[in-house]
């Protein structure tokens, strides 16, 4: 189950495809994968239940399709590096990253079931997830692990990266799944353009000055270290 490789959305795919995809992707985000069905899928798009089939292969397949097409989405809209070119500086790739990852986040301008079938898949993941994970997460994660291990230098071992990484991460994904709480002890903030900026600014600073203290302490523990 779910062997196959995730594949790009064809940008020129017809118009029973796109339907297919939008159905899809509402009805998985509100009953789940396991729970939805063909023939409601292809009710809701208006289209023949063969139609799965001939786009899709099967089920599995356009559960896969769905699944590929939210970060796709996301990707061309807020590209990691924003525009940056191949020479920038890791304190700007990692401010290009951030506001990325933000902006991908907070974006309200995608359909609800984006955000609603991604956070199914977290909490009740199928093995999908696997294929996600490896199609589109982990190369996201290996692009800001070089650019927190350029920073951190030489001294820096993995685990000093990672876990520099997962905190990075850590640090945007908390305004977003803590907003109901955040909205309540702190009803000045907006989450305005202004307010986003700033918020970039903010923890672009904040890791860049922890991953210059944690460099600055690796190299001194290197230099301490017994030489062979």
């Amino acid at each position: 189950m779910f062997k196959q490789r995730l594949k790009p959305v064809d940008p020129h795919s017809s118009h029973t495809e796109a339907r297919l995809l939008e159905a899809a992707g509402e009805i998985f985000a509100e009953v789940g994968y396991r729970s939805a069905t063909v023939r409601q899928i292809c009710e809701k798009a208006g289209a023949n239940v063969a139609a799965v089939n001939y786009h899709f292969g099967d089920k599995e397949g356009l559960y896969l399709a769905v699944l590929r097409s939210v970060p796709d989405a996301h990707a061309e809209k807020y590209p990691p590096s924003r525009g940056l070119d191949v020479n920038a500086t890791a304190e700007a790739r990692l401010r290009a990253y951030i506001d990325s990852l933000l902006r991908r986040i907070f974006d309200a301008g995608r359909p609800g079931w984006h955000a609603q079938i991604i956070a199914r898949e977290m909490v009740e993941p199928t093995p999908a997830l696997d294929s996600l994970l490896e199609e589109v997460a982990r190369p996201l994660h290996r692009e800001l692990a070089a650019i927190v291990r350029h920073s951190l230098g030489p001294a820096a071992d993995d685990d000093d990266v990672t876990l520099c990484a997962l905190s990075i991460m850590g640090q945007c994904v908390y305004y977003h799944h803590a907003r109901a709480v955040l909205s309540r002890l702190y009803p000045e903030r907006t989450h305005s353009a202004e307010d986003m900026a700033r918020l970039v600014d903010h923890i672009t600073e904040f890791s860049l000055a922890a991953l210059r203290e944690l460099a600055r302490k690796r190299q001194i523990r290197n230099d301490e270290a017994p030489k062979p």
